[in-house]
């Protein structure tokens, strides 16, 4: 069966019952707090996929958009004109009710994607997650994964359905064809700071998941000062738009509140998230991080009908991570997207030193505590911009990734901790790290004196949407 059905774009969007539209007057009606018409979405979204409008006014637009919001008709139509601005995925029909896939807001250290992915094939289901670069502060998957040597995130039709017959996982970028308004919307939002807006950020998420046709789709609705919603109430609203958006695609959706106030797991950048990866698929992964992958994955499970029970979708999920099946799958994963066989299994060789492969920086300088007490928050925000700063991201659309810079958490809240320990290496390049940076890593950590404190508990997640 063939993968994709072509559809001419925007063939059932009446692009030209008004054909008077200006891009001006569009941005005008906008900015002074005009609500869009599906026809001019239609022709602002036309005319960003035919390259026929300036980049400056796709800015001013997002921008125009970014503040004076977007409503949930507008939002609704934004979804389905993007949705359409290309082609959508066809699946065979025995894999009917098996397609799942997640997406994340955004946060620091998030590399869930690259456990949940395989561990959800070892479970059966089959998982087409088309992902994406950095944004703002955040760092993208497919940028992780590119720090494995030769891994490839750009795929054909083809080879796309016969990684997911064969391996029952991949994780690749948005083709040209594939929601193209998307991948142009989303490049400009990241530079021009127009990230945190709950319509532009359920168009983006929503359109790309209803072109992959799936069964059931999962959202981690990230909150706190390390994600791009910082409150609960915001979190909430964009979790239930997208549910609402999500499900009226026809793609049965649930959306998982979860917290971002301190970084997931201990490491942030690139080949350091994807060590830390294969740590989490080999079972030993740190615990918030584990906990995520499962409560996520538990969700797809039973809405999917793989599992009875959230308790036996959980037990199903654990056991791919304690018994190999996981890394078993990430393995075939690699090696089907392009990496060298030998180094994909002596990549997920247990206790192998994996930056014999990996990127790695040339420095490390560790930052310690100035105090002695506990651990009673770390900041995930200035360890985002010291890590993007250093080169992990991207602080413009074209910038390049230094794969092997970053950092990594010596210690956890609720942790002891004493005056002059370590408590973060700083990975880098430059011979110096710059006092700006220590300074403003030093002041990340909060530590409180005291000795007798129960640890933070490890699940992170606050509510489940449906």
């Amino acid at each position: 069966m063939t993968m994709f059905r072509l559809r001419i774009a925007f063939r059932h969007l009446k692009f030209y019952r008004n054909r008077c539209h200006d891009m001006r007057t569009i941005i005008t009606k906008k900015r002074d707090r005009g609500k869009l018409t599906t026809s001019e979405i239609e022709y602002f979204v036309k005319e960003v996929v035919k390259d026929d409008v300036d980049k400056a006014q796709i800015g001013a637009m997002l921008m125009a958009m970014f503040i004076q919001g977007l409503d949930s008709e507008e939002t609704a139509s934004l979804t389905k004109v993007m949705t359409y601005s290309g082609r959508v995925m066809e699946w065979p029909e025995a894999w009917k009710g098996l397609v799942v896939d997640k997406h994340s807001t955004g946060g620091v250290g998030d590399k869930v994607s690259l456990v949940l992915a395989p561990a959800l094939a070892a479970c059966g289901m089959k998982v087409p997650m088309i992902s994406g670069r950095g944004l703002g502060h955040t760092g993208g998957t497919l940028d992780k994964l590119e720090s494995i040597p030769s891994f490839n995130v750009s795929m054909t039709d083809k080879e796309m359905l016969k990684v997911l017959t064969d391996v029952g996982c991949c994780i690749v970028g948005q083709t040209k064809d594939i929601v193209p308004a998307d991948k142009i919307l989303y490049a400009i939002r990241d530079v021009t700071a127009t990230t945190e807006n709950i319509g532009l950020i359920t168009s983006s998420i929503i359109s790309k998941k209803a072109a992959e046709t799936l069964d059931v789709l999962v959202l981690d609705v990230k909150m706190g000062q390390g994600a791009f919603l910082k409150d609960e109430k915001s979190a909430r609203e964009l979790a239930t738009r997208m549910v609402k958006a999500g499900n009226s695609s026809g793609v049965k959706t649930v959306a998982v509140l979860t917290k971002m106030d301190s970084p997931l797991g201990k490491k942030i950048g690139n080949a350091l998230e994807v060590d830390e990866s294969i740590q989490c698929l080999h079972g030993n992964g740190p615990s918030d991080l584990t906990d995520l992958v499962v409560s996520l994955g538990e969700q797809l499970l039973f809405h999917a009908g793989k599992a009875q029970t959230l308790d036996d979708a959980n037990k199903m999920l654990k056991a791919t991570l304690n018994e190999g099946k996981a890394i078993a799958k990430f393995c075939e994963m690699m090696k089907a997207q392009g990496v060298d066989p030998n180094v994909a299994e002596e990549l997920c060789e247990k206790g192998k030193d994996v930056y014999e492969i990996l990127p790695k920086a040339k420095h490390c300088t560790e930052i310690k505590a100035k105090q002695t007490g506990y651990v009673e928050d770390i900041e995930a925000m200035p360890c985002a911009l010291v890590s993007l700063k250093l080169g992990a991201g991207r602080q413009k659309a074209g910038d390049s990734i230094n794969f092997g810079v970053g950092l990594e958490l010596l210690t956890s809240v609720g942790q002891q901790i004493k005056e002059g320990e370590a408590w973060l290496k700083v990975c880098h390049d430059d011979e110096e790290l710059a006092k700006a940076y220590i300074d403003v890593l030093s002041e990340a950590i909060h530590i409180k004196q005291g000795s007798s404190q129960t640890a933070q508990e490890s699940s992170r997640v606050v509510d489940v949407i449906t």
